[in-house]
């Protein structure tokens, strides 16, 4: 399950992390994390694909073993840049690309902007905003929005990431939030997803700023417009007892010329932990199709 090597690109003067598993003259296939996540929990999904393709996966910005920015901004298009570097340092003309969450969202906007690079996609609940979630926020005046951006950055931005005693502690917290996951994915999550200091002690692989919002992000009619510029198949993946808001029963998919649509009974938004063996053979399937 180990990749097969490990290596380092830059993007806006910034060293990112990133790791390969399989044979390089394979067609590619890049995975993209989530928030408050790292490339390492993409293991199971890319030994899976590796015997077929040359799968990539990085570390975004501020997570695992990627740089921090110096202003804990981390726009959205920031990782969009990133990615767009990754591809060019890759050499490829063409590529697949399975994101989660935020990295759904990042791949979707790349391939918005890039659609002839892009040969299929696959988003595990990566559209963003729920209908409902942006009816709250344009119900806010651009006064109340911006306040609350400036408190909820000073208020990231301040934070340490969690000091933990040991491997052990971190353990059990993982387990503690994702009681539900085997004890192997537990264990492989929390040593893959922390930072070991020379005192002993442990902290999660990711910056604490680096789930803010910024006001600088595209509009809501500015991310439709990219993805309605996608050309290639998009397979999105829900999960049924997730936070997130299905898109085929709230409308957004039909944002997408070519896109179709599977729910997980009982999965979360880590569906792709939760309900592995389904979600990776549907995810070969849509890749081989």
């Amino acid at each position: 399950m180990d990749p097969s090597n490990s290596f380092s690109f830059s993007s806006q003067r910034l060293t990112l992390s990133a790791c390969a598993w399989g044979d390089a003259a394979k067609p590619l296939v890049i995975l993209v994390h989530g928030g408050l996540d790292q490339k390492r929990s993409w293991d199971w999904t890319a030994s899976a694909l590796s015997d077929r393709y040359y799968v990539v996966a990085c570390d975004l910005r501020g997570h695992g073993g990627s740089d921090w920015v110096n202003d804990g901004d981390y726009g959205v298009m920031d990782h969009v840049f990133d990615l767009a570097s990754l591809v060019d340092h890759l050499g490829v003309d063409r590529c697949r690309l399975v994101g989660h969450s935020l990295g759904g969202n990042i791949v979707l906007r790349y391939a918005g902007l890039f659609p002839e690079r892009v040969e299929k996609l696959a988003a595990i609940e990566g559209l963003g905003p729920s209908p409902k979630m942006l009816a709250e926020r344009n119900a806010m005046s651009v006064s109340e929005r911006l306040r609350k951006w400036i408190d909820d950055r000073r208020s990231k931005s301040a934070r340490s990431s969690r000091s933990m005693k040991d491997f052990d502690e971190a353990l059990a917290r993982m387990t503690r939030a994702h009681s539900h996951l085997r004890p192997d994915q537990l264990d492989h999550l929390t040593r893959t997803g922390v930072k070991r200091a020379k005192d002993g002690t442990v902290r999660w692989a990711y910056d604490p700023a680096a789930m803010g919002r910024s006001p600088s992000d595209l509009s809501h009619d500015d991310f439709k417009m990219l993805l309605g510029c996608i050309e290639c198949p998009v397979w999105l993946a829900y999960g049924e007892k997730s936070w997130a808001s299905n898109p085929e029963k709230d409308g957004r998919i039909a944002y997408l010329r070519n896109a179709t649509l599977t729910e997980y009974p009982g999965a979360g938004h880590w569906l792709h932990h939760d309900s592995f063996d389904g979600f990776i053979a549907d995810l070969k399937a849509f890749l081989e199709g």
